[in-house]
């Protein structure tokens, strides 16, 4: 065995094997997998080893795409052949109107990635699966390409080829512990001896946590016990002339595919169970936990009434093992928060499925930095520090409930809330306010009119509408008020932490105290990374001199982590979170100033306290920090407090605010109101696979400013020419908002991707962004978006229709 390598993989499963195959692939050689039993012999070894190119965006499109083709390759391998039934096509039923426009949806969404699904009507649905009935059914989904494959075969393919490539692989060798040394590189400790390595991953299955508890981190994974039988033959199957489509039902919950002559059923009860909650079994290798098949009883009769064949069989096999699930359902792929040279592959659900795309990103994350994909979907940065344990097993409960049943706009699902809440969160209920979910932090998306009001799913817009009109209106006739809580804030100090600061953005980074600055930050292939303000603060009984750091509530273990990254060991610079301490009160509208006047000492007139500047201060007797910054494009503040006087502010706003038509608004109102005035969102329309320059963000680079991460290679990308190119969109519909990855058409083919889009209440019009191809770039360019399976216009129009000169926010 080595003593020494570049990377070890922890973990013989799908996850490891394919990490380990693709690590080869993107040019290293000198790879460790250490696996503690036999390869595939924890959940990977009972999967169902379905292989489907659904997926809920376009990264997890690209990357299942990468599978079936790598899948493919593999099985037509004449030295060392697997078998793998490919396309024999898959059906996702629906029973309501709403399931079908998420289907188109997602059709129009695939095909961005040169995916085409097709949806079909009931009747074409028991034409291609002859076993089902159309009782209670509207229609399905389509995917030609899905199919089934050995797990084992699979596994040993990947680690077959990875060996060819040099990489190794130790079987029977459990991983006892993992220490990191100053340098950040790490020793594996195992029964057979150390291995030496520059970077861990973490694939270790439903021991992911036994793995992690050795580099002192907590994963939010939980594993759940997973039932399917196999059945005795069945005539049809065997007599038809083509093998059975594969079925995921969400209106029975269950699935099946053709199995020889028989079929696999699989089901996802609602009286399901966790498991391995205490720990694991040392010896649970290769096993099944106890069958159960009573706790199935009432999905097996929706799938009897789905497919009366079943009950004319009898079952050959019940296998009932564990299954990982995150706390979001979607996998943890890339950086572990807080650790450097760390990474994991953990919480695949859909493993077999998945896993050779997985393995594909994360091995280009790990050589490279960066994937081919944005791939915050699936990074496990996404999650702070309120994913224990108890609350991953709640949520991975309802998805498991909910297995095939996606989230609808603006559904959020009960269980695991509230998880972050604020002095307020109560007080804002009782004023009726509707919350939406931000990195677990309970935020006011709206303001019910009534206690009962329920707004129906779907994709169309909802009965919200007027609400959210009507906020956003005394918005910009009055005044409004809006708890941002969970928002990122990272305090800098140290005399070195503007020339860091400077180093970190592509842009001009203000040094002048008492001013705020809006700027990006670049990975080192010259694509967005992170945007953030700063503010600098002159040093008072508060504290020393410092600049605020403020980004969006999803970005704080992300930013910190590309942060603390980059820090110098030479330089005098100092970084603490104050995320959790403070919560921001944002006041917006024409009377904002008359309000912040009303209970704050000082002068705020537009002269002493003009846009973009910040302020320590007192709101009432609460201490504050008040920014001249607006997300609305109206006149507005971010008044900053700590939580303990946050209740204290918000009631001296709230009886200051009564002389002037203070209302409270929420998130939705916000996302329409910056739709109107082109701000972007983070990870919505500023990802990482466009540079500034492709995302319109021109005004905030300055290539001849000293050096700044990715700066080479953003000239390089620049001197290419653009890619693609964000545009505004508007869009003629008024039934329907367009959504992330839907498709821009002309000519029958797709010439971009939509990344945002809302109503525009102050301008009446339906809004979008896109990344397009340059071409089109240009205002009164115009094309077709497939918007819920049908073709509508949209055309380019200059960023910012509301107040395109920024008048009202300078006010």
């Amino acid at each position: 065995m080595k003593s020494r390598t570049k990377v070890v993989v922890v973990g013989g499963g799908i996850a490891g094997c394919s990490t380990l195959y693709h690590l080869t692939q993107e040019g290293w050689s000198d790879v460790v997998l250490v696996e503690r039993n036999e390869l595939t012999s924890g959940t990977t070894w009972h999967s169902a080893a379905q292989v489907t190119n659904f997926g809920m965006n376009q990264t997890m499109v690209g990357l299942k795409t990468h599978s079936i083709a790598l899948y493919k390759e593999l099985a037509d391998d004449p030295e060392y052949p697997i078998n793998y039934h490919h396309a024999d096509g898959g059906i996702r039923l629906a029973n309501t109107e709403e399931q079908m426009q998420g289907y188109r949806h997602f059709t129009s969404m695939a095909r961005g990635m040169d995916v085409h699904f097709e949806v079909i009507d009931a009747a074409e649905c028991a034409r291609r699966h002859p076993l089902i009935s159309t009782d209670n059914l509207l229609g399905g989904l389509w995917d030609p390409l899905d199919g089934d494959i050995d797990p084992a075969q699979l596994c040993q393919a990947l680690a077959r080829r990875a060996r060819k490539a040099g990489a190794e692989v130790y079987r029977n060798t459990p991983v006892t512990g993992l220490t990191q040394h100053k340098d950040d590189t790490w020793t594996v400790h195992t029964e057979h001896g150390d291995i030496d390595c520059d970077i861990v991953v973490n694939a270790g299955g439903y021991r992911v946590n036994e793995v992690g508890a050795m580099m002192g981190v907590h994963h939010p994974v939980a594993s759940m016990e997973h039932q399917y039988f196999l059945t005795e033959e069945i005539p049809a199957i065997k007599d038809a002339d083509h093998r059975m489509p594969l079925l995921r039902c969400p209106i029975s919950d269950y699935y099946c595919r053709q199995e020889k002559n028989g079929l696999l059923v699989g089901f996802y009860e609602q009286d399901c169970k966790t498991w391995g909650m205490d720990g694991i079994d040392p010896n649970f290798v290769n096993a099944l936990c106890p069958d159960d098949l009573d706790r199935v009883t009432d999905v097996l009769e929706g799938a009897f009434a789905r497919m009366p064949a079943l009950m004319e069989t009898g079952i050959h096999t019940v296998v009932n093992g564990p299954i990982t699930y995150t706390i979001d359902g979607a996998p943890l792929v890339g950086p572990i928060p807080g650790k450097r040279n760390a990474f994991c592959i953990i919480g695949l659900r859909a493993g077999l499925g998945e896993g050779g795309g997985h393995g594909w990103l994360l091995a280009q994350q790990i050589v490279h930095g960066e994937a081919c994909y944005d791939t915050w979907c699936i990074d496990p940065r996404r999650f702070a520090g309120h994913t224990n344990v108890e609350l991953t097993a709640l949520k991975a409960i309802e998805d498991y409930q909910n297995e095939f049943r996606f989230h609808f706009p603006h559904e959020h699902r009960p269980a695991g809330r509230p998880a972050k809440t604020t002095p307020l969160t109560p007080v804002l209920a009782a004023e009726g306010a509707e919350f939406t979910v931000v990195n677990g932090w309970e935020r006011v998306d709206y303001i019910k009119p009534t206690p009962d009001f329920h707004p129906s799913l779907g994709f169309h817009f909802d009965e919200a509408f007027d609400v959210i009109a009507a906020e956003v209106r005394n918005v910009q006739e009055n005044v409004g008020l809006c708890e941002v809580n969970g928002f990122n804030r990272f305090e800098i100090t140290g005399a070195d932490r503007h020339s860091f600061l400077d180093r970190m953005f592509c842009g001009a980074v203000t040094q002048r105290d008492g001013r705020v600055g809006l700027g990006y930050l670049l990975n080192q292939h010259g694509m967005v990374k992170a945007e953030a303000t700063v503010a600098n603060i002159p040093a008072s009984d508060r504290g020393p001199a410092r600049a605020w750091y403020g980004s969006a509530a999803a970005s704080e273990l992300h930013d910190m982590d590309w942060l603390m990254a980059h820090l110098r060991s030479d330089e005098d610079v100092q970084i603490k979170s104050l995320t959790n301490d403070q919560t921001i009160l944002v006041l917006a509208g024409p009377k904002a100033r008359d309000v912040l006047q009303a209970v704050s000492r000082g002068d705020w007139s537009k002269e002493a306290f003009p846009w973009l500047s910040v302020r320590e201060c007192f709101i009432g007797f609460a201490p504050a920090t008040v920014m001249g910054v607006s997300f609305s494009g109206e006149l507005a503040y971010e008044i900053h407090v700590p939580n303990a006087s946050l209740y204290a502010a918000y009631l001296a706003l709230r009886e200051a605010g009564k002389a002037h038509g203070l209302k409270l608004f929420g998130a939705r109102a916000v996302d329409a109101m910056r739709m109107e005035k082109g701000f972007m969102h983070w990870k919505a329309d500023l990802i990482t696979e466009f540079t500034p320059f492709e995302t319109g963000l021109d005004r905030f680079v300055r290539p001849d400013k000293g050096d700044f991460i990715g700066k080479d290679a953003l000239a390089k990308q620049h001197a290419a020419g653009l890619r693609k190119k964000l545009v505004s969109l508007k869009i003629d519909a008024t039934h329907a908002p367009a959504y992330g990855g839907g498709s821009l058409m002309l000519d029958g083919r797709v010439v971009g991707t939509i990344t945002s889009g809302d109503w525009g209440h102050r301008v009446g019009m339906n809004l979008a962004y896109a990344f397009a191809d340059p071409e089109l770039a240009e205002i009164g360019s115009t094309m077709q978006l497939d918007l819920l399976g049908d073709l509508v216009g949209a055309e380019v129009i200059a960023p910012s229709p509301y107040d395109p000169d920024f008048s009202r926010m300078r006010s």
